[in-house]
């Protein structure tokens, strides 16, 4: 969790830091060579709309180390509250650019995500584009929460390998629910949460031309290449997004900054947490959320 304040946009009541991609990459360089354990959440229409929904997962965004705007909506509502500087940061770029750049060069990596044989296929094209890149390991999860079996096998995977840095591609917010869970039964530094940066990079999805992105219609693009996926996620949360800002930026309604109370429970170094006992912590104590004026 980070416990310094930074300069943030405030989007109905989600803290989104007022970030660029060069202010982001300085960020995680102070994290990692600090040895700070936590997660990195990208938040774009989705992620917010989602956590404006549920507590739990508004405490999880709280939770984490850095939160990155991912999204130009995101963006233009810190700029208009001030944040001039505050630049989009997709998830798949800000990979590409830790990949690239030598300043990383010494972290280790493990990808868990990706529909069968797509993380090692990223792997391949990683390992090739960016010969110094040390990707340790990868995982291709279920699509449902692991189970006992699968849970021991990579929590002894992970401690073996020891990677500096989890890739976490498995989509808002069952990414953020899985890193804030087992971050403490993992042994790596930092966690990042990038959505479909598995399918961006192995081709499977083609990324839109700058000037879509920069008029906040990438989404558009997305739907057009995966509608059935997708209709009913931008359905939902697009029309929901532009109507509770517009409260939000006209005054009309306060949508108080959330603060931590409890977080959901993490996974202990001694127990497990398996997909039977998930009901359970939702429902528990813990799991409540404070929500306090800023």
């Amino acid at each position: 969790m980070n416990q310094f304040k930074h300069p943030a946009a405030k989007l109905l009541g989600i803290s989104i830091e007022a970030l660029n991609m060069e202010l982001t990459l300085k960020r995680i360089s102070g994290e990692l060579e600090g040895r700070r354990k936590g997660y990195i959440c990208m938040a774009g229409v989705h992620g917010i709309m989602e956590a404006h929904r549920n507590a739990e997962l508004a405490a999880i965004y709280a939770g984490s180390s850095i939160t990155v705007p991912d999204g130009t909506p995101t963006v233009w509502v810190g700029r208009w509250e001030g944040h001039k500087a505050m630049q989009r940061v997709a998830g798949p770029d800000l990979m590409l650019e830790v990949f690239r750049r030598k300043q990383f060069a010494a972290y280790t990596h493990f990808l868990y995500g990706g529909e069968e044989h797509v993380a090692e296929e990223l792997r391949e094209r990683f390992t090739q584009r960016f010969p110094w890149a040390r990707i340790v390991g990868t995982y291709t999860p279920p699509f449902r929460d692991l189970n006992a079996e699968e849970e021991e096998s990579l929590i002894a995977s992970i401690r073996e390998l020891k990677p500096d840095i989890i890739w976490v591609g498995i989509s808002t917010p069952r990414q953020e629910r899985f890193m804030h869970r087992y971050l403490h039964r993992l042994d790596t530094t930092l966690m990042f949460g990038v959505g479909a940066a598995y399918d961006f990079h192995t081709g499977r999805i083609h990324d839109a031309p700058q000037w879509i992105k920069t008029i906040g219609m990438q989404w558009l693009h997305r739907l057009l290449q995966d509608p059935r996926r997708l209709w009913k996620r931008y359905l939902r949360n697009n029309p929901a997004f532009l109507w509770h800002i517009a409260l939000q930026l006209s005054g009309l309604r306060q949508y108080p900054a959330t603060r931590l109370a409890y977080l959901p429970a993490p996974l202990e170094s001694d127990h497990a947490l398996h997909a039977d006992s998930v009901a359970n912590q939702r429902t528990s104590p813990k799991a409540q959320l404070q929500q306090l004026g800023s």
